[in-house]
């Protein structure tokens, strides 16, 4: 997909970050679309369809956490990729971020050049020769052309992340996946997150497809068990 192409949302209620944020990244060629509050950042997701949205936590209105979570409820916006930018970075706050169905968190400030760095990582998986093929193990059906998983007969829409940590997991179930690889496989090594961002996504799991399914093992990684 060519970066003509891509749309990304930016919502925040600083009109430096709008102006500077949206600058830089309209510099490299993307289409931005940008927003001044949760609610108005909400009826452009669903009218412009973007494939990034970058979502600012604190915003009158309605806050970043809330419009996450209302962006999530929206089918025609499953696939969309949601990152927070924000001035807070304390783990409770991020935390919330992941349980609303962010992808990642980006803390401000940030240098312009390193936002397009990350923004670039988070598009990666947009790729047009992405491989597709189908999973199935048991009655858990992983579907990575549509982005759609069948567990019993019954469909379960997945945030992006957790999508791509379930598939990562249980192309090879019983193997143990060590923490480094799985944050470089799903997150990117451009993309700096915390060291609770794959618990946060496992536990997620673990409420949609049964705690039997998801291994710890200690001090090394997580493996899916069949």
């Amino acid at each position: 997909m060519k970066k003509k192409d891509i749309k990304i949302l930016l919502v925040d209620d600083e009109p430096d970050i709008l102006e500077i944020v949206g600058y830089n990244l309209q510099a490299e060629g993307y289409q931005v679309i940008t927003a001044q509050n949760g609610i108005e950042g909400v009826k452009k997701a669903k009218k412009e369809l973007p494939h990034l949205i970058i979502l600012d936590v604190m915003m009158p209105e309605m806050d970043g956490i809330e419009a996450c979570e209302t962006i999530r409820k929206n089918p025609d916006l499953k696939n969309t990729i949601i990152t927070f930018l924000t001035a807070r970075g304390e783990d409770y706050s991020q935390v919330a971020g992941f349980d609303a169905g962010a992808d990642d968190y980006i803390t401000k400030p940030i240098k312009p050049k390193v936002l397009v760095s990350k923004v670039k990582a988070l598009l990666r998986r947009f790729k047009e020769d992405d491989v597709a093929n189908t999973v199935e193990i048991g009655s858990l059906v992983i579907n990575r052309d549509e982005y759609k998983i069948t567990s019993k007969g019954n469909e379960i829409i997945l945030p992006r992340k957790e999508f791509e940590l379930l598939s990562l997991l249980a192309s090879k179930p019983g193997k143990v996946f060590k923490r480094d690889e799985i944050l470089d496989t799903v997150w990117g090594n451009e993309v700096v997150v915390g060291g609770r961002t794959i618990d946060v996504h496992i536990r997620k799991l673990r409420e949609k497809l049964g705690d039997k399914c998801f291994k710890t093992i200690k001090g090394v990684g997580y493996k899916f068990v069949d």
